[in-house]
């Protein structure tokens, strides 16, 4: 018999390699809008709400290293808003702050935008549509998209 994992199962936290963790916690703190929870020497810990952390950040085998590309290993890290609103709101706070928004798509479950932090990790802000509204197939499995939609009208509106 396999195992199934609880249905309220989430991902408690992301941690992170950085080669600088002033820039990294500059970046999460004041772009991304985490509140700082705890601060160690070389590392630091961000949450949302008054939880513990959601992002760790060390750079306890990283610092002053080069970003890594061109290797297996963390693609990105995604970060979900609770409405489409509130991801529009990141998104432009992200933009302002001269981050390049490099790709957005409307997968059919959610709408998403992917960029990277000053470390070249990847990440996603995403607002996920009601599960009522999910694409499916005839067999009942996900119909997934990656459908483009204009982003300057995303974010005037």
């Amino acid at each position: 018999m396999s195992y199934s994992a609880p249905a309220a199962t989430g991902v408690g936290h992301v941690h992170l390699r950085v080669a600088d963790l002033d820039r990294a916690l500059g970046f999460y703190r004041d772009i991304m809008g985490f509140e700082l929870q705890a601060r160690m020497k070389d590392a630091a810990f961000l949450g949302a709400g008054g939880y513990h952390h959601h992002i760790g950040l060390n750079t306890w085998d990283s610092a002053g290293g080069p970003p890594p590309r061109g290797h297996s290993g963390l693609f990105h890290t995604a970060f979900l808003y609770p409405t489409l609103d509130d991801l529009k709101d990141i998104a432009r706070r992200v933009r302002e702050a001269g981050v390049t928004i490099y790709g957005h798509a409307d997968h059919g479950v959610s709408v998403a935008l992917y960029f990277d932090d000053p470390d070249g990790n990847g990440v996603e802000i995403c607002w996920d549509k009601p599960r009522e509204d999910w694409p499916r197939n005839a067999d009942g499995t996900l119909a997934l998209t990656n459908d483009r939609f204009d982003l300057g009208e995303f974010l005037a509106a």
